[in-house]
């Protein structure tokens, strides 16, 4: 059936010079980053998109083609699948299919490299194929987490593949360097289900995690390893309010071997220490933390090989970090200053971080005694986000404080209610 031409994909297929056909190749490289399997778009299936026959790609090729052409769903003219009936809970990650499908063809081949020998069957030899399987599972799982944020059932995940490679070195044989290896993947997998309890406010299982993970991260004798514990160790620390713990943690990352033969995880080290120094009230070294972490992001290396779960730094996370640090020293227009700069670097297939930083933005502004700015901001997040354990965090407060501020504003009694029916 004849739809509306989508002139908003039209116009960024003209803008940027690409065919049809050079789209449906980048989308389907994409699609295999994201599933680990290459796509299967046809260019009749863009075309339909063009022609407005079709409105409402599916989850995994509106997430492609946003992470091809950098812009959101919306700004290239799609509109959601399906109507949300009032009353209606917001969706979550697990009711996206792109979400339940990269974790499942991850388990799978996760699964296959995890098989324990059959019963009688004499220990293999643990091999480089053994460690580059787990490594693709670490890939799959890293990018449902950037986009979703840390569910339970990622940090489940992430923990039973933990156990497995604990497991699967005690029932066969391997050579030092592949034992190191396997050590490095489940410290690896360890510490992503602790960053999963952080990100999704379950501190008593993230404090589990930790234990587990340094002893881990020590065996496998990784610097890299070791620098991303002590690294989450200290954010811990300071969502459990205890900031020696976390300066120190912060301090143990920048002393890493690392980070003297590598300026990004420098970079990152100096921005978490100036989040610690803020949370401590020392803007001093908080500010000149965040220098150092910004003249050292200039001189990385952008195209030098690292481990994949570091690629979420970039200069969107280094606004958005020195954006947390001003807003615990309360210097709001420093804060809204960066989280613009954050949100304008940011890759569109981040919602997690999207939703994170605009809560933060909405708080930045309502400082400023900006009501309505603020509100507008807030209204701005999804509401499958506004779920997401530190979005409603901070959404939390910042309701409280707009009721507060203007307990008979028509607009603060609406976000009231909007927020309260998001979240029930």
């Amino acid at each position: 059936m004849p739809g509306t031409r989508n002139d908003l994909l039209a116009a960024w297929l003209h803008d940027h010079k690409v065919q049809v056909g050079e789209l449906t190749s980048q989308v389907n490289t994409e699609i295999g980053e994201l599933t680990g399997r290459y796509g299967t778009v046809h260019d009749r299936h863009i075309r339909k998109l063009l022609s407005g026959e079709h409105k409402s790609p599916n989850a995994v090729l509106r997430t492609a083609l946003e992470r091809v052409t950098g812009r959101t769903a919306t700004e290239l003219g799609f509109v959601p699948r399906g109507g949300k009936k009032a009353g209606d809970p917001a969706p979550g990650p697990e009711d996206d299919p792109l979400y339940r499908r990269a974790l499942l063809a991850a388990a799978t081949a996760a699964g296959v490299a995890l098989a324990a020998p059959p019963a009688g069957q004499r220990p293999r030899r643990l091999g480089s194929q053994d460690v580059e399987a787990l490594r693709a599972e670490l890939v799959a799982w890293t990018t449902s987490e950037s986009t979703y944020g840390g569910t339970p059932a990622l940090e489940k995940r992430a923990a039973d593949i933990t156990d497995r490679v604990i497991s699967l070195q005690q029932e066969n044989n391997a050579s030092a360097r592949i034992r190191s290896e396997l050590y490095t993947v489940a410290a690896a997998f360890s510490n992503s289900a602790m960053w999963a309890a952080i990100d999704g406010q379950r501190f008593d299982s993230a404090e589990y995690h930790l234990d587990r993970t340094i002893r881990l991260a020590g065996l496998s004798g990784d610097p890299a390893t070791e620098f991303r514990v002590w690294g989450h160790a200290s954010i811990l620390f300071r969502h459990l309010n205890r900031p020696a713990d976390a300066l120190a943690a912060a301090e143990r990352a920048q002393a890493s071997s690392i980070t003297r033969s590598d300026a990004m995880f420098s970079s990152l080290a100096m921005s978490r220490l100036a989040v610690t120094h803020a949370q401590l009230g020392d803007d001093r070294n908080s500010m000149r933390y965040l220098d150092l972490a910004q003249k050292a992001l200039d001189r990385a290396d952008p195209n030098k090989h690292r481990p994949t779960w570091v690629t979420f730094y970039d200069q969107a996370e280094l606004d958005h970090l020195a954006m947390v640090a001003s807003m615990r020293l309360e210097q709001w227009p420093a804060a809204e200053r960066h989280a613009h700069r954050s949100l304008a670097y940011l890759r569109p297939d981040l919602k997690r971080n999207s939703a994170l930083v605009h809560a933060h933005l909405a708080v930045a502004q309502l400082g400023q005694r900006d009501l309505d700015q603020a509100i507008g901001t807030a209204r701005s997040i999804p509401e499958g986000m506004i779920g997401h354990a530190r979005v409603r965090r901070l959404l939390d407060g910042f309701t409280e404080q707009v009721i507060t501020l203007a307990p008979r504003n028509p607009g603060a009694r609406d976000w009231r209610a909007r927020y309260r029916t998001a979240v029930a």
